[in-house]
């Protein structure tokens, strides 16, 4: 469902939503699909914004498929959208874009969804790890 406080988001794969492993693909980062399917149940749309084509671009859209998150667009600005140079810009039309590459770097999933929700995100607590003195 779009709200009319719904954004258009666009979002990288390799180093954010995965680790960098291009042209494979890396483990997921942490809460990287948790914070996509939820900001998709707020209403906003996700299109997938990433330097990969051909085969590595499909399976990247069918991995992001199998962990149940879909995109209003693949490296388009809406669904159905045939790139001319000639007539358009190489550049996405979004509200708000998700990259490794930011400036200051990436923020962490939860973060992300405060600053667009302006809620906090209700992800699971990471394990914390016992503090020993010696490590082996």
């Amino acid at each position: 469902m779009i709200n009319p406080n719904s954004k258009i988001i666009a979002v990288d794969f390799d180093g954010t939503i995965v680790e960098d492993e291009y042209p494979s693909i890396g483990k997921p980062k942490m809460f990287a699909f948790e914070t996509l399917k939820m900001l998709q149940k707020d209403g906003h749309r996700l299109i997938l914004w990433t330097y990969r084509t051909g085969r590595a671009l499909q399976e990247a859209v069918e991995f992001c498929a199998e962990k149940e998150v879909e995109f209003y667009a693949v490296n388009a600005s809406f669904p159905g959208e045939q790139f001319s140079e000639k007539e358009a810009s190489r550049k996405i039309n979004a509200d708000v874009f998700i990259d490794d590459r930011n400036i200051g770097g990436m923020k962490g999933w939860g973060e992300i969804y405060q600053l667009i929700s302006g809620e906090e995100a209700d992800l699971p607590k990471p394990k914390k790890r016992k503090k020993r003195l010696f490590r082996f």
